[in-house]
């Protein structure tokens, strides 16, 4: 299994217009740095900690340090939380946030809608995640030399959820919070 993840060296130059004036170590000092900002960014933060468990996992899997019940348990956990929580973040982000922040400075409409191809990209990514995973577990008590095979699948694509998640989190970061100190927005 491979993903086309678009390999960007961090945010587009063309978008860091607002990031020269407000550069991230300034951030948590800046006096728009708001709450709210900070529990976005603190989602950011869950999301790539449960990519982690669930490469962390599927390893130990792999390499017979997870038995196939504590497997099954934790991908089944884990795996659920990042779905249907990063699903649910993508959703309010271009339904709701997305359009907020355009409203404050369509400059940004470009990036935005970079940011939402984005979370259509990594909806692929969770559906193939879900189906091999799905098939891993089952396969865990059917047969499991086969299941240890479709884990080797797995871990490729928890690898890509991982890459992809460290790249367009910090994009995403680097985009939004400056518009957000700019125009005071979310205090």
């Amino acid at each position: 299994m491979t993903y086309a993840i678009h390999e960007r060296d961090g945010l587009p130059v063309e978008f860091q217009t607002l990031l020269a004036d407000y550069p991230r170590e300034a951030w948590p000092d800046h006096p728009n740095f708001a709450q709210s900002i900070q529990h976005w960014m603190g989602a950011h933060q869950m999301f790539k900690r449960l990519g982690a468990i669930l490469t962390k996992e599927t390893q130990m899997f792999l390499d017979r340090n997870r038995s196939v019940d504590e497997f099954g348990g934790r991908i089944g956990f884990y795996g659920n939380q990042l779905v249907n929580n990063l699903h649910g973040h993508h959703h309010w982000e271009d339904h709701e946030y997305f359009p907020e922040l355009s409203a404050a400075d369509n400059r940004f409409d470009v990036g935005l809608d970079m940011l939402e191809t984005d979370h259509t990209e990594m909806d692929k990514i969770l559906d193939d995640f879900t189906n091999v995973g799905n098939r891993t577990l089952k396969l865990s008590q059917l047969d499991p030399a086969l299941a240890y095979e479709e884990a080797g699948k797995l871990l490729t694509t928890t690898q890509a959820i991982e890459t992809f998640l460290a790249r367009h989190l910090a994009d995403e970061e680097d985009l939004v919070v400056p518009i957000l100190l700019h125009h005071k927005m979310r205090g």
